[in-house]
């Protein structure tokens, strides 16, 4: 039995993956530098990850159903995207 999955979604879920791998990766390097300083570095890097994934798996997904959306729907998920990540970084 064959499953074919949308080229989006496909996408979509390789880079929550690669996000995931990244994370557990970061996890096991903090714990093998065993240092504070050095493990505050490798979790801010972190902080590049995360939402660049974000920002990308909505895109590919946006693009996946582009074709059912108006161009004002797009934008305004753009908008609340960047809306959340802004509301993350301020304190």
């Amino acid at each position: 039995m064959f499953l074919f999955f949308e080229k989006s979604v496909l996408i979509m879920a390789i880079l929550r993956m690669i996000s995931g791998s990244i994370e557990v990766f970061a996890a096991i390097l903090i714990l093998k530098l065993n240092d504070a300083e050095k493990a505050l570095i490798v979790n801010s890097s972190l902080a590049l990850v995360g939402p660049s994934i974000l920002i990308l798996t909505t895109a590919v997904g946006l693009i996946g159903i582009s074709e059912k959306l108006s161009l004002l729907k797009i934008s305004l998920i753009f908008s609340g995207v960047i809306l959340l990540l802004i509301g993350i970084k301020v304190k």
